[in-house]
């Protein structure tokens, strides 16, 4: 099912809109996420059943986290030497190929091609290389794959008011090297520090000068940033900016919270009740609704490629009784 992103008369979306995208990992950044070890452990086929699985729960655009890590690869890679230990021959590849059955869309992770995985945008000049080579070899690798939709970068941003200049020129420069590669595949961020972005018209046009063609914002409910009684005030602010630099707005919903605190404790599935509130505040002020994540916050009782942590069949069956229930 493909939901309509034709924005009304006065500016805003339909009221209440589903989520139809999620990120998921191949091994997450963070060693407390629990479901890196059960993605090592996939098969092809279960990547298969995985994509299978998110497609039927309405994600229409699916989006690695990051195709290598701590300077090792995730797929054959000859410009990448070290790869990870995965039961999957290919999972890039097993990805791509299910979601070409389902007609998904794929986003891939350019980064993180060094030791460090820090925010920080600059790079070494090894890693500058690899930020040139990289695209270049999944393209040659993987172009003919009609959902590689395109290239998600995983180095995210702090908004404080503003995009940092640093982060600018991280961004443009991966653009430049892409759109040379291939126009036609768009390029997908997802910044933080959502409630203090500005909105007026410096930062208008600092969206036009990020060279991107998708932001996904954080909400940062789940990581108790924002209070979901804010986010309406926050994504209109951002609807009217992004209106002006013609560039198209996405919510990123964190579906996840947490028993301890943020960041340093293992997350769990968050309460639907608690969700469904996020989904409402955004739905009237954003072309799409995604979220972080499905993989491994969501999961299927019966699935044949688990990836679960506490709490994520039963956010996936309330979620599947809403969208039943609205009609979505």
């Amino acid at each position: 099912m493909t939901y309509s992103s034709v924005a009304r008369p006065d500016g805003t979306f339909p009221s209440l809109r589903p989520i139809t995208g999620t990120w998921f990992d191949f091994r997450h950044r963070n060693p407390i996420a629990a479901w890196s070890e059960a993605a090592a452990a996939f098969t092809d086929d279960q990547w298969r059943y995985k994509v299978w699985e998110m497609v039927d729960a309405g994600m229409d655009t699916l989006i690695a986290s990051c195709v290598s890590l701590h300077g090792k690869a995730f797929w054959p890679s000859r410009v990448i030497p070290d790869r990870w230990p995965v039961a999957a021959a290919d999972p890039v590849e097993a990805v791509l190929a299910a979601a070409d059955e389902r007609e998904a869309r794929v986003f891939l992770g350019l980064g993180f091609f060094g030791v460090d995985v820090s925010d920080d945008h600059r790079a070494t000049p090894a890693e500058r290389e690899l930020r040139r080579l990289v695209p270049a070899e999944l393209l040659d690798r993987y172009g003919h794959h009609p959902s590689l939709a395109g290239w998600y970068l995983p180095a995210e941003c702090g908004i404080s008011g503003y995009f940092a200049p640093v982060y600018i020129e991280y961004t443009r420069e991966f653009a430049a090297i892409c759109k040379q590669l291939d126009r036609s595949r768009q390029i997908l961020i997802s910044p933080y520090g959502t409630r203090s972005a500005a909105g007026d018209e410096e930062y208008t046009r600092q969206l036009r000068e990020l060279a991107v063609d998708i932001v996904a914002y954080q909400d940062e409910v789940g990581v108790r940033k924002t209070r979901v009684e804010e986010l309406p005030a926050i994504f209109r602010r951002l609807a009217a900016a992004h209106r002006q630099a013609q560039i198209p707005l996405w919510a990123n919903v964190e579906v996840f919270d947490y028993h301890g605190q943020p960041y340093r404790d293992p997350p769990i599935a968050a309460p639907f009740a608690r969700v469904e509130r996020q989904i409402a505040a955004v739905s009237p002020h954003v072309e799409k609704v995604i979220c972080y994540q499905y993989f491994g916050l969501m999961n299927d009782p019966d699935s044949r490629a688990p990836a679960r942590v506490e709490g994520a069949e039963k956010l996936w069956a309330d979620y599947r009784r809403w969208r039943k229930d609205k009609g979505v």
